[in-house]
């Protein structure tokens, strides 16, 4: 789909700005409201806008402990990988799931738990009971430097 710079600027604002009424949006990028909602709309159905969210503040949630997971499998086989896909899609505190290269681990779990003691928990008691795992090294975030969810549109 070929992006002009009417489109790129809603797709910035609607990355910050999810919620803003389609007046304000208008107004931001400089075209009246009919064509704004036109072109939103073209967006949303051509599937380059896939949904809406609300950004929710973990540390107000009790989730303090944010920690990134290197899975190991002990084969690698479509069989072993799918059902390691299935299994980790179930666990809410996986907040992301990566088939990896270039590392000793196959994936890179981002994982967000209440404490050290929800960790061990979902660690021994969840992700090491998946069939295949063979290893599991965890690392803890003690800062987040950058984070994003708005894509570079240019």
């Amino acid at each position: 789909m070929g992006l002009d710079r009417y489109d790129r600027r809603i797709l910035r604002v609607l990355q910050e700005k999810g919620r803003v009424s389609n007046q304000d949006l208008a107004d931001s990028i400089g075209l009246s409201p009919s064509p704004c909602l036109r072109r939103v709309r073209a967006l949303e159905e051509s599937g380059l806008i896939v949904g809406y969210r609300a950004l929710l503040d973990a540390r107000k949630l009790g989730l303090t402990l944010l920690a990134l997971v290197h899975i190991s499998m002990d084969r690698h086989t479509p069989e072993r990988f799918a059902r390691f896909d299935a299994a980790v899609r179930e666990l809410p505190e996986v907040l992301e799931c990566l088939l990896i290269t270039g590392q000793e681990a196959d994936y890179q779990l981002k994982v967000v738990v209440r404490d050290m003691e929800a960790y061990q928990s979902l660690l021994l008691d969840k992700i090491t009971r998946i069939e295949g795992v063979s290893g599991v090294h965890s690392s803890f975030v003690l800062r987040r430097v950058v984070e994003r969810t708005a894509l570079p549109v240019g």
